[in-house]
């Protein structure tokens, strides 16, 4: 399996990709392919996972903003993932997180926010957001739902504020 930058020759597989791990629905493709056409896409952390010429997995994590006042900080945000049904629990999403999560930290970025299963995120370092003094408005989710990854030093002490989702999202 070979993790590597997402290019526009895959586009067509990652769509497909996305509507069979999702239940053979478009949103989270159709998410996709807004972002890619919005200021917040960063080509470098648009990443799939590759095995005999098939994308089997991507993951796309985006440019957003944490607001506090006056103040807006650039955040990284994770969405969508997404695995083929037939090859998860194989480390593939796993290791599109560990990818992603280094190339943000190369990038420069302070942190990683998302919106995800409390019982999956944790192991790579995700905790609770809001007990950093993040805030989520535009979802109506759970604290143990919106969490937060510190890519740098420091990070999960300064960057305080509410999360703003682009318009892409929407």
């Amino acid at each position: 399996m070979q993790i590597r930058t997402e290019t526009a020759q895959d586009y067509i597989q990652v769509f497909e990709l996305n509507v069979k791990a999702f239940g053979n629905r478009e949103d989270e493709s159709r998410l996709i392919e807004r972002i890619r056409a919005s200021e917040e896409f960063v080509p470098e952390l648009s990443i799939v996972a590759e095995q005999d010429g098939a994308v089997v997995g991507h993951i796309l994590l985006s440019r957003a903003k944490v607001l506090d006042g006056n103040h807006s900080q650039e955040v990284i945000v994770l969405a969508p993932i997404a695995v083929d049904p037939q090859m998860q629990r194989q480390g593939i999403g796993a290791a599109l997180i560990r990818e992603g999560i280094e190339r943000s930290r190369r990038l420069g970025y302070e942190i990683i926010l998302l919106i995800g299963h409390p019982g999956y995120y944790p192991q790579f370092g995700f905790t609770p957001a809001r007990a950093y003094g993040l805030a989520l408005t535009q979802f109506t989710v759970p604290d143990e739902v919106f969490q937060v990854y510190g890519l740098q030093e420091g990070a999960l002490e300064k960057v305080k504020g509410e999360l703003i989702y682009p318009a892409a999202f929407f």
